[in-house]
């Protein structure tokens, strides 16, 4: 592997690369504009094909279609661009189209600000288009963390034919960081990857042989709903994949939950707390879908007097999931900032402080 200083969104691209990704198109928006601009430098040096579409629709469809050729595919966008996506998103999987896409996420809604944000929660993890389908959301916290699940995306998606989710922010896009990155995929392992989908990817095929037909959905109402009985077995299969970092939760009676540059933050705090006295650990959802309930179950609620909901959106999102584990046991509070305000480790300390000080 080798090691080199890079700005996450310029890594989350160097990694597709490495991971396979022959075909990116994209439409600009900020603070995601590094993904493609580094595409369009470096996929013509691999053989690969970049396409700056006329619109995030475009965009989309065509990754639609390479994708379904069997190619590894990726687009990206920030907020308001994934929402134009979300029905090209939903088509693939209908499609058990196997795709990669990024959110490096800005306020909201509308087009609201292009400074980071986590107000997409919601959108990534309960509705990212229509027909109430899944996908597998990752969630960085570092640089680092954006290259390996980058990869690891690719892997998921060709594993369960299935779109998948990178849920970054613009604090992680703009950040540079040193980061050690997966060798290049070589033009063989390529080959061979794709040849392995020719059974179901449009490649051309024989009147004789034998193939999973890629078709948007099936349009008899009982072969549609045996697609999503199929689709809810899958979805339910990645509770094994469910990934969270616990963090001097052991002793803990207070609980931040973070996710992405907020759990970051998140965890500087629970430093400076714990040398000031106070039982705080951390739990910080890799996945944030699935979600990793088995980590909070595994707590002791006869210890944790609370948990913390710390996100850079008001309202909160991801407190939904919280909650709906815990299951109104203790109770879940929340520590929020949102219009392009990025969370600090000062209003966090503060604010655990002042719940203290309640007691």
């Amino acid at each position: 592997m080798s090691r080199i200083f890079m700005k996450g969104c310029e890594a989350i691209a160097e990694a597709a690369v490495r991971a396979g990704c022959r075909f990116f198109a994209g439409y600009p928006i900020t603070p995601q504009n590094e993904i493609p601009e580094y595409f369009a430098r470096r996929l013509p040096e691999v053989d690969g094909i970049f396409l700056q579409a006329e619109s995030e629709v475009a965009a989309v469809n065509m990754v639609y279609g390479a994708a379904a050729g069997g190619t590894r595919s990726m687009t990206s966008s920030s907020s308001p661009g994934i929402a134009l996506k979300s029905e090209g998103i939903s088509y693939c999987a209908s499609a058990r189209i196997p795709m990669v896409y990024a959110n490096i996420s800005r306020g909201g809604p509308g087009v609201g600000s292009i400074q980071p944000a986590q107000m997409d929660y919601l959108q990534a993890t309960k509705a990212s288009g229509n027909g109430g389908f899944e996908m597998m959301v990752l969630a960085p916290a570092s640089v680092q963390e954006a290259v390996d699940l980058t990869y690891k995306a690719f892997e998921f998606a060709d594993r369960d034919r299935n779109p998948v989710l990178i849920l970054s922010d613009g604090v992680i896009g703009a950040m540079m960081e040193p980061v050690e990155l997966p060798d290049l995929m070589s033009a063989e392992e390529i080959e061979a990857l794709k040849a392995s989908k020719r059974s179901w990817a449009c490649v051309g095929h024989g009147l004789d042989e034998p193939r999973s037909w890629i078709q948007p959905g099936q349009w008899q109402t009982s072969e549609m709903e045996r697609v999503n009985i199929e689709a809810e077995a899958l979805y339910k299969s990645w509770e094994k994949d469910a990934m969270a970092e616990s963090y001097l939760v052991e002793d803990a009676e207070v609980i931040l939950t973070a996710y992405g540059i907020s759990a970051r933050i998140a965890k500087s705090a629970v430093d400076h707390l714990r040398r000031d006295g106070f039982k705080v650990g951390l739990i910080r959802p890799i996945t944030v879908h699935p979600f990793p309930n088995k980590t909070f179950e595994a707590l002791d609620l006869n210890r944790v007097r609370y948990i913390l909901d710390v996100e850079m959106s008001i309202p909160a999102q991801m407190i939904h999931d919280v909650e709906a584990v815990i299951k109104d046991r203790i109770p879940v509070k929340t520590c929020l900032r949102s219009g392009g305000n990025i969370m600090t480790r000062d209003l966090i300390i503060q604010t655990v402080k002042g719940f203290e000080k309640e007691r």
